[in-house]
Order: C-alpha cells, then sequence, then structure tokens
C-alpha cells in the first residue's frame, strides 16, 4: 500500500508528492527530483498504514 508525502527537493528546492510504501515501517532510499532530476536520500517512517515522518537528505 502506498501513500503521497509532499517532499521538498534540497536543490532546487520545489515542492512534489513522493509515493511513499507504508508497509515497511522504516525505510532508506534514493530517488530524483522531479523538477530537477538530481538525486538525494529519504527517510521515511510508517506505522499503521500511515507516513508518520519523512525526512530528506
Amino acid at each position: 500500500m502506498e501513500e503521497f508525502a509532499d517532499i521538498q527537493c534540497p536543490f532546487c528546492g520545489q515542492t512534489f508528492s513522493l509515493a511513499i510504501d507504508v508497509s515497511v515501517a522504516n525505510q532508506q532510499f534514493t530517488t530524483d527530483c522531479e523538477i530537477c532530476c538530481r538525486p538525494f536520500e529519504v527517510r521515511a517512517e510508517c506505522e499503521d498504514g500511515e507516513v508518520v515522518s519523512v525526512e530528506v537528505m
């Protein structure tokens, strides 16, 4: 199951929605900005099918 979280790119500052797999409690992955295409790390914590926190690095 997925839930969307709004995140801000650490490079260009633009905000966009990112799909988070809420079936995984603690996760870290690399994704590309939808605007400037630069890669960055995302940490997400999920509980009970909901995103609890998202950190962009």
